[in-house]
């Protein structure tokens, strides 16, 4: 069972508001905030996809990428024995932590792959 939503590559994702008996999102990994509601799950689906294909559109419309930017380098903060675990492994294979750091995030990318299309 999916917990996210997919429109032309794009995700939402789904939340429930108990106290407003709502359901709601946003989309995920673009410039922006936009979000959507609805009172059902179907009606939640289309809200999402309207909001993708309105943000795309408006992205045309001003030359705005919509797509947020990742420059490919971030921090990851780890405990100190996960560290040195990861160190002794890339000494023993001969490589660098970061590339043993990258081969785990093939792994789960590889995995998450196929449940996210």
């Amino acid at each position: 069972m999916a917990d996210y939503l997919k429109h032309k590559n794009y995700f939402g994702s789904v939340e429930f508001s108990a106290e407003d008996a709502v359901l709601y999102g946003k989309i995920i990994g673009i410039n922006d905030l936009v979000t959507f509601e609805a009172n059902s799950v179907e009606e939640l689906q289309q809200a999402f996809i309207d909001s993708v294909d309105d943000y795309l559109e408006t992205c045309m419309e001003v030359g705005k990428e919509p797509n947020k930017f990742f420059k490919g380098a971030f921090n990851v903060r780890t405990s100190r024995s996960v560290h040195r675990y990861l160190a002794v492994i890339a000494e023993k294979k001969q490589m660098k932590l970061n590339e043993v750091v990258n081969k785990a995030f093939d792994f789960l990318i590889k995995n998450e792959d196929e449940v996210l299309n």
